[in-house]
């Protein structure tokens, strides 16, 4: 579940890991973008669209979104769980500290300066120089492949970002789709390359880890895949077809073919 197709990114590593999986995404068009609106707003459209998706029975739950993450989590726990387990999408924060930096973490407005990211500041990069980005507008951008509104965003979330920084994590799963347009706004000429933290891998091992499966990237590519567009059941929006991710999805069986 994710506001739009941020949830992409990690949809496309569960299918990489388990092509055999039946997947449910469940996004939220009426309510995007998420990032500019209040911690108890974020919440009630995330408990909204989880139930949606917890309708189709799922074996787990995976919050494809930062922001959700950050402001929802333990709401959707209390309300799914034990029944489906739940797996959030923490900031990369934890890798990218063990680097030792300069970090930036380039999040939505909502996640930036949170108390729940900071605290990951505080937990996992103790010492390390660490900026805040605040991104405004880019994961809208990415959400509808506006190439131009795209570089716009990445600009000017990049005039924020210090020279020196080495790693970035991105802290949207937005940002995870164009992740090389990034790499190309911050690199430095002369340095070394830049590193980049995303999520997507990790929550989908996480996922598995949780049902006690283990990945099996050869299994027969016959997972199935159902959409949810604001609780009513119809087709992936014609932009996730603008990324990699997206297209990794229609080769499944669709809902309309099944049995």
């Amino acid at each position: 579940m994710d506001s739009g197709i941020g949830l992409l990114a990690a949809t496309a590593a569960v299918r990489r890991l388990r092509p055999d999986a039946d997947l449910v995404l469940s996004l939220d068009p009426d309510g995007m973008p998420w990032g500019p609106r209040t911690p108890e707003d974020v919440t009630q459209r995330a408990l909204d669209i989880a139930e949606a998706a917890a309708a189709h029975r799922p074996d787990a739950l995976i919050i494809g979104c930062n922001t959700a993450t950050v402001h929802a989590l333990p709401a959707l726990r209390a309300r799914l769980e034990p029944g489906i387990p739940v797996i959030g999408t923490v900031p990369a924060i934890k890798p990218a500290a063990a680097g030792g930096g300069p970090v930036a973490i380039w999040a939505t407005p909502a996640t930036t300066g949170s108390a729940y990211q900071r605290g990951l500041i505080e937990a996992f990069a103790d010492g390390v120089r660490v900026t805040e980005v605040p991104c405004w507008g880019l994961a809208e951008a990415v959400e509808h492949a506006d190439e131009a509104a795209i570089e716009a965003a990445v600009a000017a979330a990049a005039e924020l970002t210090p020279d020196e920084v080495t790693t970035v994590v991105l802290g949207c799963t937005h940002y995870e789709l164009v992740a090389e347009r990034i790499r190309a706004a911050l690199q430095q000429p002369g340095s070394a390359p830049l590193v980049l933290h995303g999520s997507a891998g990790a929550v989908a091992a996480q996922a598995l880890r949780r049902l006690g499966e283990l990945p099996a990237p050869e299994a027969a590519a016959d997972g199935t895949l159902t959409v949810l567009l604001s609780g009513r059941e119809g087709e992936l929006p014609a932009p996730a077809l603008h990324y990699a991710e997206g297209r990794l999805l229609p080769a499944v069986v669709p809902v309309a073919d099944r049995g």
